[in-house]
């Protein structure tokens, strides 16, 4: 039985070979499809004959008036069509990008790739002088997966979801982060000679409210370590409060490390030496699996690997070089 020749692509398979067979297909027969495409019958004929010979396989059965596809041609014609068609699309792409230089797009953000994924990410896209403007947008997590529903955000870069509200989403891992117990440089319970995380409760706690993409994550963390309720909290979701009042206090602020990643680097803030390796979780792309991101956006998503894979190289002890995957919901 003949069989397809070789698991790669043939460099001597031509556009023009697709583009003969399709036609030929699409009109039953080399006549009218050599009209269609300003060709002879000759030409057009020895083209098929040598897309036959390079597969190694007769595409059509030539025995009746009409040409048939073989079971091989059936097989070959899905992958044939789906491969133009794809290619028009990417081609598409190209020229929409190219017409509309000043195209804006928007990427919804959490806060915990706000401070370090984020900058990089749109210097490496800036600097590829693209001509498109892309409009960054914060918030919650329900909020920014909501526009990414409505088409208002592009795509969300951050935590994952909790399983429930990732229906109708795909995500791509990048890495994985855990949370971090933040305090102001100086705090007594650096200072401690054994420590113990049970004296945070002796302590003002700053924590994310429900609702919070690390909510959940934080209450399992704390309730495996027989921790909480506590009497002095305070919930917020704005960092900007957070950072202000840590430092100006003795409060532990219980927040995705990668918000505070710049500040512990540059000893601003403080990070407790509690084992929270049971809160890693995974950080990437979120989009829609109904519709394409646009091209912009992809272009940016590139640039957010890129930021991710620099950081790895320059941080192996960061949680950066995890592999890479793709999940849909």
């Amino acid at each position: 039985m003949p069989t397809l020749r070789g698991e790669g692509l043939d460099p001597r398979i031509k556009l023009r070979h697709l583009s003969a067979f399709l036609e030929v297909v699409r009109l039953s027969g080399v006549v009218h499809a050599a009209e269609s495409l300003g060709l002879t019958q000759p030409a057009l004929s020895k083209t098929i004959a040598e897309l036959e010979e390079i597969l190694g396989v007769k595409l059509f059965d030539r025995s009746g008036r009409t040409l048939k596809l073989t079971s091989f041609g059936e097989v070959f014609h899905r992958y044939a069509g789906a491969s133009l068609t794809a290619l028009k699309q990417g081609m598409r792409s190209m020229a929409q990008v190219r017409q509309d230089e000043a195209a804006a797009f928007a990427i919804g953000a959490l806060p915990t790739v706000s401070a370090r994924i984020l900058p990089r990410a749109a210097a490496h896209f800036t600097a590829q002088n693209l001509g498109l403007k892309p409009r960054i947008v914060t918030g919650p997590n329900a909020y920014l997966l909501s526009q990414l529903r409505l088409g208002e955000v592009d795509l969300v870069l951050g935590r994952m979801a909790e399983q429930e509200m990732m229906r109708g989403f795909a995500f791509e891992h990048l890495y994985e982060e855990a949370i971090a117990l933040v305090v102001r440089p100086g705090h007594p319970m650096l200072h401690a000679k054994r420590f113990d995380l049970a004296q945070i409760a002796h302590y003002q706690l700053l924590m994310p409210p429900p609702g919070s993409i690390i909510r959940p994550t934080v209450q399992r963390y704390l309730t495996a370590h027989a921790l909480g309720p506590f009497a002095a909290e305070i919930e917020t979701i704005s960092d900007n409060f957070a950072r202000a009042y840590v430092r100006g206090s003795d409060a532990v602020w219980i927040i995705s490390e990668g918000v505070v990643a710049e500040e512990l680097a540059h000893g601003f803030l403080a990070r407790l030496p509690a084992d929270t390796s049971a809160t890693l979780g995974p950080v990437g792309l979120t989009t829609r699996t109904d519709i394409q991101p646009s091209m912009p956006a992809q272009l940016f998503a590139q640039s957010v690997r890129a930021a991710v894979a620099a950081l790895a190289v320059h941080s192996p002890s960061d949680q950066f070089g995890a592999k890479a995957g793709f999940t849909k919901r």
